[in-house]
């Protein structure tokens, strides 16, 4: 009885760590479903204001690395929580933006939170799991981001819509304040472990594996959010379908994140290289044919549901192959892999925003699809080497 109530505990953690990472991602990616709104507050564009998720993803970029050799020593559940009280604080902060330079200053904020969040979430959730069950806490991890896309960023879009951008921000600080009283409440005391420091740097740089993966990771982003930071424009400017066909694709390419983590969870240890090359195919093959998608309502929900497995798979795939490289400094590898995603959503954000203006929304999905072409070198130097 006693192990199985140790074993109750374990995985209630995990749960709260993957409803942290419901409210870290829907934050991240809800903007997606608002940039219309938002635009209209500030007289501004949807193409004027995307770089704010640039702008966002590239203080993630700059600062994971320095913050976590900063913080590398910091009791992690004494650490999450102040990441947790930033989080919070720059929501409200957001709520009552007068200009687009507070509601920017805002984001930069939530920006610092996510960036030492995701540099020791996923080491944090193996190590809360029971022994032997690594795949399945990141498996359950993943379903905090899928249920983000599922529920988190088509009701704030629904939010947004009905009662103003500013509720829906208000909203998920409220959410987050909720998750870091349970957090304080019932996470444990959780020393540092094999979070590596300042010299470990060496180590990971002469990594080439990992040094691979890092540039597969970033190559594969930026194609990813070439695409799909645009994909609210595209459907109803370029497709021309009406905004609530915009949730419904929002929510279903959410709703396929929960069949691709329940692929990795069952193939990951069997076939991972498999895994990560068909994943990666998968979403060249999404873009490529994004802008063919509207001949019919069907035709864009079913890419869109293919899109949001393919997605999933890459990113766990990915997640999994820096814990399993950079075993002993894991935190500072997860840092500056943190880092590298993010530079890979900045640079989509804003390649799709040129490519937006200067040669239409429907072309987004073309170039993400080219520059997808790219992860050829890196996926094979990656997988030959096992």
């Amino acid at each position: 009885m006693a192990g199985s109530s140790a074993t109750s505990r374990s995985w209630f953690n995990v749960v709260l760590m993957a409803l942290s990472a419901f409210v870290f991602n829907t934050t991240e990616f809800v903007p997606v479903g608002l940039l219309a709104d938002l635009g209209r507050s500030f007289s501004m564009t949807a193409a004027q204001i995307g770089p704010m998720l640039t702008i966002y993803a590239w203080v993630v970029a700059l600062v994971s690395l320095p913050a976590m050799l900063l913080l590398a020593n910091t009791e992690r559940r004494r650490l999450l929580l102040a990441v947790f009280a930033l989080f919070v604080v720059s929501h409200m902060l957001s709520a009552v933006a007068g200009s687009y330079a507070v509601l920017l200053c805002s984001r930069i904020g939530i920006a610092l939170a996510h960036c030492v969040f995701w540099s020791i979430t996923a080491a944090m959730a193996v190590r809360l799991a029971p022994e032997g069950r690594a795949s399945q806490a990141l498996s359950l991890l993943a379903t905090g981001t899928v249920l983000a896309m599922v529920l988190g960023i088509p009701l704030g879009r629904v939010i947004g819509e009905t009662f103003g951008w500013r509720v829906t921000f208000a909203a998920i600080g409220a959410v987050a304040l909720l998750i870091m009283l349970a957090l304080w409440r019932w996470l444990p005391p959780m020393p540092v472990v094999n979070s590596g420091d300042l010299r470990s740097l060496p180590a990971i740089i002469g990594n080439r594996p990992l040094c691979w993966l890092y540039l597969l990771t970033v190559v594969t982003v930026t194609g990813q959010f070439t695409g799909y930071t645009y994909l609210e424009p595209l459907i109803q400017q370029a497709l021309h379908f009406s905004a609530e066909v915009t949730t419904i694709t929002l929510l279903v390419f959410g709703a396929a994140g929960i069949l691709g983590s329940y692929l990795f969870s069952r193939y990951q240890n069997r076939h991972p290289n498999s895994l990560l090359l068909n994943a990666i195919a998968g979403l060249a093959i999404c873009l490529g044919v994004l802008s063919w998608s509207g001949l019919s309502f069907w035709s864009l929900q079913g890419l869109v549901l293919y899109w949001g497995v393919a997605m999933m798979l890459t990113c766990l795939a990915l997640q999994a192959r820096v814990l399993t490289l950079a075993a002993g400094e894991t935190d500072i590898a997860m840092a500056i892999y943190s880092g590298i995603f993010n530079i890979g959503i900045g640079g989509g954000a804003l390649l799709g925003s040129q490519v937006a203006i200067r040669l239409g929304v429907e072309h987004n999905g073309t170039v993400g699809c080219m520059v997808l072409l790219l992860t050829l070198l890196p996926l094979w130097q990656l997988l030959r080497r096992r």
